[in-house]
């Protein structure tokens, strides 16, 4: 990995973009791929880069989403508290003492999400994880007034994870929030920037789409507009290689490579694009992994039954820690999934991809 990863990986990390309001994670994207691709929008605020190869061939579907999982204030306490509803899946056990950010209509407001403390509880209640309807923000305001009026804080407002990206001591473990799915867009923008120099068959549309964390959204409408032949979803996958984990059940471990699944929540895979992917890993001497996935789901949940049937893969870099505020990856399990991802553009031809549809 090259300093220009490195510093693209930082800035989609530390750029905050909450379901719903992606909008600066769009700019980043934007700023990457203008000049060589055709850049637009669907009405939602999904991103679409196109990188046309032979504007005759197949349209290949390239979607990470944008947002990271977050909160949205929904009431602001006499106190000054901020009392919020998570967008995403959360643990509870994982959300107390975090510092955060509030995007409000007069710009950034950090806080730290709180609770009673242990010392004012009781011995029962101390061994109950916190229920996320008791916790709140501490913005340091000291009445509704000051935070509504002063910091302009109010109920629609979205939060997210405040966290600097750093490249840890592993050298290739690579440690910042919004992995999932950052690291899905950081992959698009890479391949399409590739594509510069290579030949390929086919229109490739690299989507940054919105709302993914609360119900594939931005996936739906994106491909109204991109109507693609073919789509790989590109994401985090999990690496369970933590302690704790069931040996027998492991199924992401960090610099074994990228992870390609065969089930998730809400799609089987297109099993001729999966084995086109496992041929293509194998030529190439790119080591792979696989998932199965049963509770969780992806933009391909969408794109894959959008009108008559898109034959769909869901490629992920393994990650540590995902839904919470931070994250780990390798940096070798990204390579590889950005040389298979150009590998397999190159082979999707008129020909290939037709013969992925039984």
């Amino acid at each position: 990995m090259n300093a220009r990863q490195l510093a693209l990986l930082k800035e989609l990390s530390e750029t905050h973009g909450a379901p719903g309001n992606e909008h600066a994670v769009r700019e980043v994207i934007g700023k990457h791929l203008e000049g060589f691709t055709k850049i637009t929008a669907d009405r939602l605020g999904s991103i679409i880069c196109e990188k046309t190869g032979d504007a005759s061939g197949p349209r290949v579907m390239l979607p990470g989403h944008m947002d990271e999982i977050g909160f949205m204030v929904s009431a602001v306490t006499k106190h000054g508290f901020v009392k919020f509803a998570p967008l995403g899946g959360w643990w509870s056990q994982v959300m107390l003492a975090q510092k955060v950010r509030i995007e409000t209509s007069k710009g950034p407001v950090v806080g730290i999400t709180c609770s009673v403390p242990p010392h004012a509880l009781s011995e029962e209640e101390r061994k109950k994880p916190v229920d996320v309807k008791d916790m709140h923000v501490d913005v340091g305001a000291a009445s509704q007034k000051e935070a509504a009026g002063k910091f302009g804080i109010r109920p629609g407002d979205t939060i997210t994870p405040v966290f600097d990206f750093e490249v840890m001591k592993g050298r290739k473990m690579l440690l910042g929030k919004a992995w999932d799915d950052r690291v899905g867009c950081a992959l698009f923008i890479d391949v399409l920037t590739r594509l510069k120099r290579i030949r390929h068959p086919n229109t490739v549309f690299g989507v940054g789409t919105v709302q993914e964390e609360v119900g594939l959204r931005g996936a739906r409408t994106s491909a109204h507009v991109v109507n693609p032949d073919v789509c790989i979803v590109l994401e985090v996958g999990i690496a369970d290689d933590v302690p704790g984990s069931k040996a027998e059940e492991k199924m992401g471990k960090l610099g074994a490579g990228p992870q390609i699944t065969v089930l998730d929540h809400a799609m089987i895979p297109n099993r001729r694009l999966r084995d086109l992917a496992v041929e293509t890993a194998r030529r190439k001497k790119i080591p792979v992994q696989f998932q199965v996935l049963t509770r969780g789901a992806t933009d391909g949940g969408v794109v894959h039954i959008h009108q008559a049937g898109v034959p769909t893969l869901y490629l992920g870099v393994p990650t540590r820690y995902i839904h919470s505020h931070a994250g780990i990856f390798h940096a070798d399990d990204y390579d590889g999934a950005v040389k298979l991802l150009v590998e397999l553009v190159r082979k999707l031809d008129a020909k290939t991809v037709k013969a992925l549809t039984p």
